[in-house]
């Protein structure tokens, strides 16, 4: 089928799909249905299943060459159909202070009130998960606050920082490096790992910031 090119070889025992299209949303959600669909078959030559921002990657069994079958599987579940799943919504409160509002507002010529008005009056979903355990890059972001990252990432960033990094929002698990711009602060866990499951946002998740 003339499909299958749309899957790409990314490595050596991985194939990967890009969602088309320009809203960074709608992408995530065809993302995100994709990999529950694909989830679901349970392929015996598939060893994992990573969706991205607006990607999924399929990584094959060690020594597993992509068969007709399997071929045919990607192509179908990507033109195939599901019901929305159940998703939590979570209401995060944040002081916002944080080290880095002034130069957004600056950056976008805003009051600092207003980029706290904007942050939390948007509504955002967990596009997914990446880059630490239980980070969760967050889709929703108004596109006036979309904002660069740092030039010279901070070697440490506080863990409950509420932070901006280019066209996603999120709140950082732990202390760690980081560049992203840091607009306030929350105070609340993200990932136990002695919970399940360890990350309290997951894919699909709902998140509202609710100033304190």
């Amino acid at each position: 089928m003339g499909d299958r090119s749309a899957w790409r070889w990314a490595g050596d025992r991985a194939l990967l799909w890009e969602t088309p299209g320009t809203d960074l949303a709608e992408r995530n959600l065809s993302a995100r249905s994709l990999h529950r669909r694909l989830a679901g078959l349970r392929l015996p030559e598939v060893e994992d299943l990573i969706a991205g921002a607006a990607t999924v990657l399929v990584i094959l069994r060690p020594g597993v060459e992509p068969s007709a079958s399997l071929l045919d599987a990607l192509v179908r579940s990507r033109h195939g159909s599901d019901a929305p799943g159940e998703h939590r919504l979570h209401e995060i409160e944040v002081s916002y202070a944080g080290a880095d509002l002034a130069e957004v507002a600056r950056l976008h010529g805003l009051a600092e009130r207003e980029v706290v008005e904007r942050h939390a009056s948007a509504k955002y979903t967990v596009g997914f998960l990446g880059f630490a355990p239980g980070f969760a890059y967050l889709i929703g972001l108004p596109e006036r606050l979309v904002t660069p990252r740092l030039a010279t990432p901070r070697t440490r960033v506080p863990a409950g920082s509420v932070a901006i990094g280019g066209q996603f929002t999120a709140v950082y698990p732990r202390a760690t490096p980081g560049g992203w711009r840091i607009i306030g602060q929350a105070d609340l866990s993200l990932f136990d790992l002695d919970a399940d499951p360890p990350a309290r946002l997951l894919p699909g998740d709902h998140v509202r910031f609710v100033p304190r």
